[in-house]
């Protein structure tokens, strides 16, 4: 549950810290995390699979946002990890987070990644094509090595999403199809391989999905795939990774369904479509990320320079844009905004907010009723928790924000902001 709020001087308040005090301490931008919020979300999942019976692991996908304090979290929270290159392995293991709760995705991992992980001794490699299929078994051969790998197929299914963020249909650079035989054949070959141990499929539909449907639909076409791989080649699965995707709140146009709810229906649909084969059922892996973390962050801008087009629009400027956040230029996302330092102010101004990179296309939220803004003001922009940090870049050599944690009126920094000096470290 998130504990944003208003203080009595009128103050948008996290974590029980006003956000006032938060900027007058680290800056702007700011990217804050409600820490309580997040470790409230992995318990949902955990109580949630806990209640269905099933074996699971609920994997946090780093790459929603990642640094050494959220690794900590993580395991703290009973969470695996779930990476997608060696700087997020490396992260992982510079956190002490044990390496056999890793899992290791991706569809072009190099073979110096993959040296890491084996190195590592991680507890999974998500397999994504016959060339890491002959490369993987190759380097766990050269070392002698027992490796756990599940094979990552494309359902079918898309989901209700953007373009950019569906990942189970045919036509995707993601994983084995089931339908043009590429999947039964990967596990073929994997079972041949000495030195692997095949733990069952992975398979993710897509991101930012709110309804039930999707999930479901996966899940009897995988369970068909497991019970014909049975019959044909007489291998039984013990681990079915459902992926994640789970819906999260950005507007008030966005309806996500609770974490409960999410994976009560992945649970059924396990049972029930498994036991339709009467087979073993599987241990249900999920891999949420954004659902973890996006609701919990808000970023705070200082508010800039001011643009007004008669009968056209007005533009409020903040002091930063798509270098921390540039998912609205790249899905032309929507976020939900207030003026942090006067929350309760009646709203009657209607202005869209820009960043300030040299570009026309970072813009932050396109029409936003506000308050009447002044410069100096305090912009909280909500949700930005997942694929903000994690995405941002030096565009225009500006420096990224400072991040911090806030809990029960503490706040501490995670992620330091960087300097000038940072911008040049690498220069020659």
């Amino acid at each position: 549950m998130s504990t944003v709020d208003v203080n009595v001087q009128g103050d948008l308040t996290i974590g029980g810290m006003g956000t006032g005090e938060l900027v007058e301490k680290y800056g702007t931008p700011l990217m804050v995390y409600d820490e309580g919020m997040i470790r409230g979300n992995a318990k949902l999942f955990r109580d949630a699979f806990n209640e269905s019976g099933l074996k699971y692991q609920v994997a946090y996908a780093s790459k929603a946002f990642l640094c050494k304090e959220m690794v900590r979290l993580a395991e703290q929270e009973n969470l695996s990890l779930d990476v997608v290159s060696g700087g997020e392995l490396y992260t992982a293991l510079e956190a002490g987070f044990p390496a056999d709760r890793i899992h290791f995705h991706g569809n072009n991992k190099s073979e110096e990644e993959l040296l890491m992980a084996l190195e590592a001794e991680i507890g999974c490699f998500v397999v994504d094509s016959f060339l890491e299929l002959e490369l993987l078994h190759d380097l766990a051969k050269e070392r002698e090595q027992d490796v756990q790998i599940l094979i990552r197929v494309t359902p079918g299914v898309e989901a209700h999403t953007h373009e950019y963020i569906t990942t189970g249909q045919e036509d995707s650079k993601f994983g084995f199809s089931i339908s043009n035989g590429q999947a039964a054949t990967a596990i073929q070959l994997a079972i041949r391989k000495p030195y692997f141990s095949l733990l069952g499929l992975h398979s993710h539909i897509g991101s930012q999905i709110f309804e039930q449907d999707g999930f479901d639909q996966a899940i009897m076409v995988l369970a068909d795939f497991m019970q014909r791989i049975r019959i044909d080649l007489d291998v039984t699965m013990p681990v079915l990774n459902i992926g994640g995707g789970f819906g999260v709140r950005y507007t008030e146009e966005d309806k996500p369904l609770p974490i409960p709810t999410y994976v009560k229906g992945i649970t059924d649909s396990v049972k029930t479509y498994f036991a339709k084969h009467e087979y073993p059922l599987p241990e249900v892996w999920v891999e949420p990320g954004r659902s973890m973390v996006a609701e919990a962050g808000t970023t705070l801008y200082k508010v800039g320079s001011k643009k007004i087009i008669p009968d056209v629009r007005t533009y409020v400027a903040v002091d930063g844009g798509m270098t921390d956040n540039i998912r609205p230029a790249l899905y032309q996302a929507k976020y939900h905004a207030v003026l942090a330092n006067r929350p309760n102010e009646e709203c009657t101004e209607l202005v869209s907010i820009a960043g300030k990179c040299c570009e026309s296309g970072d813009m932050l939220i396109w029409d936003l009723m506000l308050p009447p803004t002044n410069y100096g003001d305090i912009l909280a922009v909500f949700s930005t928790g997942a694929y903000g940090y994690s995405m941002a870049s030096n565009y225009n050599r500006i420096p990224r924000p400072a991040v911090v944690f806030v809990d029960n009126g503490e706040s501490r920094v995670v992620i330091e902001r960087e300097t000038y000096a940072d911008l040049v470290k690498k220069d020659r």
